[in-house]
Parts: structure tokens; sequence; C-alpha cells
């Protein structure tokens, strides 16, 4: 059971574990494709519904995929889900994902909270109830770490106080209300493997870049979304399209901000070795998803000398940033648990780069100019319901 299989990493995840002969259903309420609508914006891409995204998958493979469409925060839809289906595992992408989003107004973060925390909540209910050798992999974040001035580990953190030694929680400092959610979830799902014996494994996941999978580009209505914007699009993804239609890349600050960076393709195949060695019944895993280190200014650098190749003219700006955030900072995060089950990275060439900028270069003409500049600042959030960004600052 693939909850929020409509989505970004959802339906590559999806598509990819039916190819390799899983039964899979896809539970979504399509709210994504909403916040689009509210908010102005649209994918870079083209997306099919989800009803012909699965049609079309069964034309050409054969496969047919469950689809049960609506939302996991109604407890008796998520249970008729599960009664329906029997699912051996549920991976969990089913949540709001956007740090901005979250940080737009009042009932934007409330809504994030109570949607991401509630719906975990009644994810692991479900598990109890209907299905209690049921796996959860769960999509969290490196967001929930931080930036701390150690080096950061998968979970957990062996210390020494006054004496005594005991191996811990690794502390949490999330930036957001979404990222905040994440964190919430983590402490749920570890406290229901405790008293419930519910196994799990937590997906702290990077910032994902590319669009393409083996399974996406078998036919235009597979294909996945690509959000280029100030809300929904991730950095890398952004730069290439800033790039392609002659847009400054907007990095924020100094630009020194450093995160852990994956290849969508590299997403799939994370929650399939977490699927083929699952969690043992009460063990609660905690795996760092993501295969290398980049900088803002890092990925800048490298875009811009991708660009050039393409015979195109890439300037970068410093905007004030509309983050609370370091901007400087230490940062070595151990990533080994995925790689010991047999990861095998795709790290970011030029190759991939030159097929990114392309690929946002064929689309250029369906990118909204007004939606590249951030507008959502986390400083000035406030009670009053924004209607749309583009009025925020």
């Amino acid at each position: 059971m693939v909850i929020g299989g409509d989505g970004f990493c959802g339906w590559a995840t999806a598509l990819h574990l039916s190819n390799k002969n899983h039964e899979v259903a896809v539970v979504d309420s399509l709210v994504r494709r909403l916040f689009d609508h509210q908010l102005g914006v649209d994918s870079l891409t083209p997306i099919s519904s989800i009803q012909n995204r699965i049609r079309r998958w069964k034309a050409l493979t054969g496969k047919t995929m469950q689809l049960y469409i609506g939302d996991i925060c109604d407890f008796e839809f998520l249970s008729e889900a599960f009664k329906s289906f029997e699912p051996d595992v549920v991976v969990h992408f089913g949540e709001q994902r956007s740090a901005p989003y979250s940080m737009i107004d009042r009932s934007r973060a409330v809504f994030t909270q109570h949607n991401n925390v509630i719906g975990t909540l009644n994810v692991l209910f479900a598990i109890k109830e209907f299905s209690e050798e049921c796996h959860l992999v769960k999509l969290g974040t490196m967001g929930e770490y931080g930036t701390p001035n150690i080096d950061i580990e998968e979970g957990y953190l062996t210390i020494t106080h006054n004496g005594r030694t005991d191996t811990l929680p690794y502390p949490k400092q999330a930036s957001s209300f979404y990222h905040l959610s994440k964190v919430h979830d983590s402490h749920n799902i570890a406290f229901t493997c405790k008293a419930w014996g519910i196994r799990a494994t937590d997906l702290n996941q990077g910032v994902v870049y590319g669009v393409r999978t083996d399974e996406t580009t078998l036919h235009e209505e597979l294909c996945n979304r690509f959000d280029y914007d100030g809300v929904f699009g991730t950095a890398l993804n952004r730069f290439c399209v800033q790039a392609a239609v002659g847009h400054p890349l907007t990095v924020y600050g100094k630009g020194g901000q450093t995160r852990g960076y994956l290849d969508i393709r590299d997403t799939v195949q994370c929650v399939e070795l977490a699927i083929a060695n699952p969690a043992k019944p009460g063990e609660f895993r905690v795996f760092n998803q993501f295969t290398e280190q980049f900088s803002v200014n890092d990925l800048a650098v490298l875009v811009t000398k991708a660009g050039k190749k393409l015979g195109l003219q890439v300037q970068t700006i410093s905007l004030p940033n509309p983050r609370v955030e370091a901007e400087e900072h230490y940062y070595n995060a151990k990533h080994t648990k995925l790689i010991d089950l047999g990861l095998k990275p795709h790290l970011l060439s030029d190759s991939l780069l030159d097929s990114l900028l392309n690929f946002a270069i064929q689309f250029k003409d369906r990118v909204d100019h007004s939606q590249i500049m951030p507008n959502i600042s986390w400083k000035k959030i406030g009670v009053k319901p924004r209607t749309a960004p583009v009025q925020l600052l």
C-alpha cells in the first residue's frame, strides 16, 4: 500500500514496486493537485490524472494497481482500505511535504501538522487493528536533525553523561512547522514500536532531484510531476528551470546551507531495499536516505557550468533568506545503512545535469515566471489566511 501514491515520490515508487511484481495499491486524497489550483502553480511537466496513469500502466504492462481515493485522516476510509487490500507493507508518503507551504499562514501550519501527525497516527492504529505483521516504511526527512555542530548519526546517538552511557534518539532541531510534523511522527512511530510491537523503518530523506525513472519514461501519461515554484520546488530542480528560462539562480543568503541530496531513482531503490529487508517486530529503524552532500552554492556552480555547455548564460543572485536557518555551518551526516543493504547510488553527474537542463528547456514554455521567486517569509507568517502566496511579501 503506497499512501500518497499520486505524488512526486509516491508515484515513482508505486510504479517501481509494481514493475518488480509487488501487488500495489495507491491510496491518495489528491490534495496535492488541489494545492496547485489554490496557489495558482502547475507542474513543469503535464501530468495525467491518477486514473489515467493507472489505466496506462495496465495497458503497457498488464499489471493492475488498486486505487483508493480518500483522506487517511478519515479513519473509517483508511480502515476500509486496509480491510480490502490487507497490506503486508505500508509505504507512507501521504503528507504535506513542503516547508514553505507550512509557513504561509496559521491555517496552513495547522493543516500541515494535523494532516501529517493525525494521518500517521491513523496508519499506526490501522496496522495495530487490521494488519499487525505489516511493516511500515515511512518517509521522514533529514530536516528533523537540523544542522548541529557534530556529525549526524542514523537515528541514534550514543552519549556518556556524568559517567553513564546510553544510546538515545538523535536530538531533533526542526526548522519549520512541516519539519516539526515529521519529528512528531518519528516520536509516535517509535512509541508504537515499543508499546505495540509494530515494525517500522523511518527513511530520513534528503532533497530529491530529477524526474525520470525507468517506469515513468515508458509513456507520457506515466510522466511524473516536476515542481519548480518557490513553494514546492526543490533546490536543484528549481535551478535547472531557472537556467533554462534565463532567470538568475536564486541563492538564499550566503548559500552555504548544506544538505544531503539524492536522485529520484535512488528514492525508489531505497524503498525497495527497506521492503526486502524488513524491520523486526518492535524495531524502529532509522535510515538516512541520501547519497551526496552539497551546499546551495555548490549546486549553483554545477548548474552554471552545465548550462554554459548548452549555450545558456547562467547568472546567480543572492536573495535575502526568507527562511530562518544557518547559512554557513558544519554538516556531516552518516548514510551507510542503505549502502550496506545494497543501494547502488546514481551520483550527480554531468550527464544527469545535462539531461535535467534539456528536460527543463523542453518544457520551458510552461514556466510561469511569477512563481520562481520565493515569497513566503518564516518571520512574517501571520494568522490572516493568505489566498495566494504571490501576495505574501
